[in-house]
C-alpha cells in the first residue's frame, strides 16, 4: 500500500519524474471514473500487519500500567505515556505505520491527561483545566516530532475541553447556576463552529487532497459535527424525554444543513459522524407514531437507503451546487468535476 505522500517523496528523492506520476495519477483516476479529491483518502490501515502491531502496543501499554499501577498509580500512568511515546520514536517515526500512530497518539494524551487528573486531584473542579491544558501541551510535543495528523483534532479536542472547563469554574455561582447549562451548550456550539473553520483552514491548504494536510483536515471535520449538533440535541430536550414533532424537526433541518455542507465541502466525514443523532431522532419520531420496537429498524432502513442514494448521485448534485456558488467559496473548496 502507498499513499500520495509516498508518491511525492518518491519524485523528491529522484525516483520518478514529476510528469509519470501525475499520468499515473490521471491515469487511476479516469479508470475509476472520480478526482482525487472525491476518493477522500486518508491513513487508517496500512495492512494486518498495522493491527497486529496496535494489539501488541496495546498488551504492552496496559500490561505495564496495569504492574506498575499497583506499585504506584502515578508511576503506571507515566509509565504508560512514556511507553507510548517510545513505541511512537520507532512505528511512528521509523516504520510510518499509521493505524499504530493513531493508537499511540490517543495512548499518550490520555496517560498525559489521566496523569494530570491524579497530580492535580487537590485541585478539585481545577483539576479538569489543568489536565486537559496539559493534554494540550502533549499534543502539541507529539505533533512537533511525529505529525500525526489526528494530533491537531486530539489537541482541539482538548483545547475545546479546556475552554468549557474554564467556562464551568469561573462562572459556577448561586446565581448563574439555573443559566449555566444553557451557556455551557452554546460555549459547546461554539467550540464546533470553530473547529469546523479551522479543519476549513487545512482543507483550503490543499484542494487536490494530495498531502498529510487534507487527513488533518478530515479528523477536524469527524470532530467539529458532534460538537455543532450534540448542544442542539441536549438544548431542545430530546435526551430528557421531551421529544417533540418541533424539536425533531429542528435536528434533522440542521442534519439536513450539515448534509449540504458536506455535499459543497466534499467531506462525507462531517456529514456521517452527527448521523447518530438524526437516528436517534427519527427512531424517536416512529416511536411517537407507531411500534416502539421496530422504529429504529424503520429508521436504519430509511437513512441507509437515503445515504447510498446519496453516494450514487454525489459527483453530479455536488456539480449542480458548486456551478452557483460565489468564486469566493469555489476557491476554498475542491473543483467539481
Amino acid at each position: 500500500m502507498y499513499t500520495d505522500e509516498d508518491l511525492n517523496s518518491a519524485v523528491d528523492k529522484g525516483i520518478f519524474t514529476a510528469s509519470s506520476v501525475d499520468e499515473f495519477r490521471r491515469d487511476q483516476l479516469l479508470a475509476k471514473h472520480m478526482t482525487i479529491a472525491d476518493e477522500e483518502n486518508i491513513r487508517l490501515i496500512g495492512g494486518f500487519n498495522d493491527i497486529f502491531i496496535v494489539i501488541a502496543c496495546a498488551l504492552l501499554l496496559f500490561s505495564s500500567l496495569w504492574a506498575v499501577k499497583a506499585i504506584d498509580p502515578r508511576l503506571g500512568l507515566v509509565t504508560f505515556a512514556v511507553l507510548s511515546w517510545a513505541l511512537a520514536e520507532f512505528f511512528v517515526l521509523k516504520r510510518k505505520m499509521a493505524f499504530p500512530a493513531i493508537m499511540l497518539l490517543l495512548a499518550f494524551i490520555g496517560g498525559v491527561f489521566n496523569l494530570s487528573m491524579e497530580v492535580f486531584s487537590s485541585l478539585n473542579e481545577q483539576a479538569v483545566i489543568a489536565a486537559t491544558g496539559a493534554s494540550v501541551i502533549a499534543a502539541c510535543c507529539h505533533w512537533r516530532r511525529f505529525h500525526v495528523p489526528i494530533t491537531i483534532a486530539a489537541g482541539t479536542a482538548a483545547a475545546a475541553g479546556f475552554i468549557v472547563s474554564s467556562f464551568v469554574s469561573t462562572f459556577t455561582t448561586p446565581e448563574m447556576i439555573n443559566v449555566l447549562t444553557d451557556w455551557i451548550l452554546v460555549v459547546i456550539f461554539a467550540c464546533g463552529i470553530s473547529t469546523f473553520l479551522f479543519a476549513m483552514v487545512w482543507d483550503a491548504s490543499d484542494r487536490e487532497r494530495v498531502t498529510s494536510r487534507t487527513d488533518t483536515a478530515f479528523w477536524l471535520h469527524l470532530l467539529s459535527a458532534p460538537l455543532i449538533i450534540h448542544p442542539v440535541f441536549l438544548g431542545v430536550g430530546i435526551l430528557n424525554g421531551e421529544e417533540s414533532i418541533s424539536s425533531i424537526a429542528i435536528i434533522i433541518t440542521l442534519y439536513l444543513l450539515m448534509s449540504l455542507v458536506s455535499i459543497i465541502i466534499d467531506r462525507r466525514a462531517f456529514m456521517v459522524s452527527s448521523l447518530v443523532y438524526v437516528l436517534y431522532a427519527l427512531s424517536s419520531l416512529m416511536s411517537m407514531y407507531g411500534n416502539v420496537g421496530t422504529s429504529f429498524a424503520m429508521t436504519g432502513v430509511a437513512i441507509g437507503a437515503a445515504l447510498l442514494l446519496l453516494s450514487a448521485l454525489w459527483h453530479p448534485v455536488r456539480g449542480m451546487i458548486v456551478t452557483v456558488l460565489p468564486n469566493a467559496v469555489k476557491q476554498l473548496v475542491p473543483d467539481a468535476k
